[in-house]
């Protein structure tokens, strides 16, 4: 491996963290499903994987089309920076005002099948996840010189966030219950997602 592939795959780990880490509805299942220590393995290797093989489809998919269409590259370029400029801006508002995540230990369904089912659900019918992993990391994986240490790094922090959530979720809960340990997430967040963007900009 060159020199530049393990910072390639240092900027898709803090790409990856910082499109992951926040508060939303499959976080909050996956946490929920740890503090209930109910099918836990099962929900994190759904939620891995599927990052898994969305992040491989961005970087294979979209490498020879961003390759050949300069115009296509242009528009991928400015608009995965545009999504990460609003990702910026999301979180920073967070930030200002936090708020806790604190999933209900009642209202999660109890068989393995509906659990399985219900965490793919929320990982695929959710159109931002396309954006996320296929368009934006696809395209800011070419903006590197090893794309695929880049998606590796990627990879990696959906695995390692998965993992630390749902099977650390009976210590991370007193954490996650302060609006505080939020805020901070949130505003290291809006600082990468804001350098990222702007140097999607720089880059053209």
């Amino acid at each position: 491996m060159s020199a530049s592939a393990p910072a390639d795959a240092l900027v898709g780990l803090v790409t990856g963290l910082g499109l992951i880490v926040a508060i939303g509805a499959q976080n909050a299942f996956v946490l929920r499903q740890g503090l209930r220590r109910e099918h836990v393995l099962g929900v994190v290797l759904v939620c891995a994987l599927a990052d898994a093989a969305l992040v491989t489809a961005g970087v294979a998919g979209l490498g020879p089309v961003l390759t050949a269409h300069e115009t296509v590259m242009t528009a991928v370029r400015y608009g995965g920076a545009a999504f990460l400029g609003w990702f910026a801006i999301s979180a920073a508002r967070r930030a200002l005002r936090p708020a806790t995540l604190q999933p209900a230990a009642d209202d999660a369904p109890g068989g393995r099948a509906r659990v399985l089912l219900t965490c793919a659900a929320l990982t695929f019918l959710n159109p931002h996840v396309y954006l996320d992993t296929v368009v934006l990391l696809g395209s800011v994986a070419h903006q590197q010189d090893r794309p695929w240490a880049f998606a590796a790094g990627a990879v990696a922090a959906s695995i390692g966030w998965f993992v630390t959530l749902g099977f650390g979720a009976g210590r991370l809960a007193p954490l996650f219950a302060r609006p505080r340990a939020w805020q901070v997430l949130d505003a290291l967040v809006a600082v990468v997602m804001a350098a990222l963007a702007v140097s999607l900009v720089v880059a053209a």
